[in-house]
């Protein structure tokens, strides 16, 4: 799934290997007129290189370097479409695989394996996208977190969640997740939440309901699992401790 970049034009090297770093694409640079790598999918060139091959080729323009890397993975995709992420958040997400306009895989998974599942769906994706609801703020930004490495879309999820008829409970989840990922968002890289009361509350109780003891962690402890630092059963034990 190579993208090769073959060019002596400085400029055009130097943005397009920029714009594919910045989008996480895989790609080997060599000098025209050398043997294209057995990996190779498709070539870009600037206007005044000479390359021979068989493979799609893009001539670049180092002012529209976005637009060239676009044009590539277009290619790349082919008939398919795009990989894209849909994430319902929550405790336990819906999370929708879709390839192009098409559900290719769904999941409904508690909230600590959500990531590892996006990651191993994603593997070997051209340019994925993953698109999560702006609903559920604090599961939302830990999942964010978590996916630091990879394009994240914050979606509004407004209207996303269906109605459910007769025999279609639990699908809701998972239905939301397919609507956001048809949804175009705002690329985040990380999302500050300072939770609420009523947030920190739903924390402390399900600490008490976790507990061996009916123990509740403090505020203190509860704003550093909302923040991602610690896992309820963590803080338990750093409650026990002190």
């Amino acid at each position: 799934m190579t993208v090769v970049v073959a060019t002596a034009d400085f400029e055009v090297y130097h943005d397009v290997v920029n714009e594919l770093r910045d989008r996480g694409v895989q790609f080997t640079t060599i000098e025209p007129g050398d043997d294209l790598p057995e990996q190779a999918r498709i070539c870009i060139r600037a206007e005044g290189d000479d390359v021979d091959t068989e493979l799609p080729v893009i001539v670049a323009d180092s002012n529209h370097p976005r637009k060239v890397v676009e044009e590539a993975l277009a290619v790349l995709r082919g008939e398919s479409g795009r990989t894209i992420i849909g994430i319902d958040p929550g405790t336990r997400p819906g999370i929708a695989i879709l390839s192009g306009d098409l559900v290719v895989s769904a999941f409904h998974v508690p909230l600590a394996d959500a990531a590892a599942v996006v990651r191993e769906e994603i593997e070997d994706a051209i340019d994925p996208v993953v698109r999560i609801g702006d609903g559920a703020r604090l599961q939302g930004a830990q999942l964010i977190r978590e996916l630091e490495d990879v394009l994240v879309e914050l979606v509004d999820e407004t209207g996303t969640t269906p109605y459910l008829g007769t025999g279609a409970r639990g699908m809701g989840d998972v239905l939301a997740a397919v609507n956001i990922a048809r949804l175009e968002g705002d690329v985040v890289e990380e999302r500050d939440i300072d939770p609420t009361q009523g947030e920190l509350g739903v924390i402390k109780r399900r600490s008490r309901e976790r507990s061996d003891d009916n123990r509740e962690i403090d505020e203190q402890l509860a704003r550093r699992v909302a923040a991602g630092e610690l896992t309820i059963e963590e803080a338990l034990a750093e409650h026990r401790e002190e």
